[in-house]
């Protein structure tokens, strides 16, 4: 079985749309994208600089546009339908590859959602980091203890805290014996109580929406269990702005599927590296550039 899995946010590198710009149709896709969204999504995708792809406001959305580019272009080619899973915003890429929503509706509920979720942030400065090295049960109380929340649980040894500035600072430099912690190129302290004002902005938008019932087999970041539901899907992505992201139980879940392969759709990188150390004997493919999907069935037919 094949679970395709969409990053989020951080995941973002410079001109990293660039070599899927090459196809005439992409460029339009993305173009209409643009307009429909309000935010040049080819420019920030190949010219923007981090710093200015870092912007709460305009990550988001450009995450979730390169996951479906990569995401539709593999299920075009794929003879069977995989299951589903997307880590933080890319559950908003996931919902549309399943039908849920349709890719402009993900495209301007996570542009409403990036831009709630700048506001927020800047009530207050905060941030994110990993704490790499120790599991949820260990880091818990350590955490709490510096009013840090662990806003992300990727795996049994990395946990991702969020809180205040300064307290993620002190953090760093006093990390837990036998850890080891990573600024977080985000905004804000996503999945966190800091973003209340930002889930009630998103709950307004979404309800605007009628969603479907999903088409394949999706996995929430809430608890790990597959949604069958659209408008049950709806819901959680609304009140994952406050609550935490608990990709091991995801994987878990892949596991207990029958994972044979996971597919990572662009930007690539972070969750097939939780993968490897996660999901032993369960193949991992990125799907980065457009040449990695004819890699991909070159190896099929091989």
């Amino acid at each position: 079985m094949r679970v395709v899995v969409a990053p989020g946010q951080g995941s973002q590198k410079p001109g990293f749309l660039a070599p899927w710009l090459e196809d005439p149709a992409v460029a339009d896709t993305l173009a209409q994208w643009s307009d429909a969204i309000g935010l040049d999504l080819i420019t920030h995708g190949t010219t923007s600089d981090a710093e200015t792809i870092r912007d709460t406001r305009i990550a988001q959305p450009l995450i979730v546009a390169a996951g479906l580019i990569a995401g539709r272009a593999l299920q075009a080619r794929l003879a069977e339908t995989p299951h589903y899973a997307g880590h933080s915003v890319g559950e908003f890429t996931a919902a549309a590859l399943c039908g849920i929503l349709s890719d402009v509706e993900a495209l301007q509920l996570v542009a409403a959602r990036g831009d709630a979720m700048a506001q927020a942030a800047a009530l207050t400065p905060t941030g994110m980091s990993a704490v790499v090295g120790a599991d949820l049960h260990t880091l818990e109380a350590p955490l709490r203890e510096r009013g840090l929340t662990p806003a992300n649980v990727n795996s049994s040894t990395q946990v991702v805290a969020a809180g205040e500035l300064d307290a993620l600072g002190a953090l760093g430099e006093n990390p837990p014996e036998g850890t080891r912690v990573i600024a977080l190129e985000v905004a804000g302290a996503f999945h966190t109580d800091f973003m209340q004002p930002a889930q009630s902005a998103l709950e307004e938008a979404a309800g605007t929406l009628t969603p479907a019932d999903p088409t394949a087999v999706i996995y929430t970041n809430r608890d790990g269990s597959s949604v069958s539901s659209g408008a049950k899907y709806l819901e959680l992505l609304v009140s994952q702005m406050t609550s935490p992201v608990r990709w091991d139980r995801c994987m878990e879940a892949f596991s207990t599927a029958g994972a044979t392969e996971l597919i990572e759709l662009a930007p690539a990188g972070a969750l097939v590296g939780l993968a490897k150390r996660s999901l032993p004997g369960v193949l991992t493919r990125r799907l980065d550039l457009p040449e990695h999907l004819d890699a991909f069935f070159a190896d099929e037919k091989g």
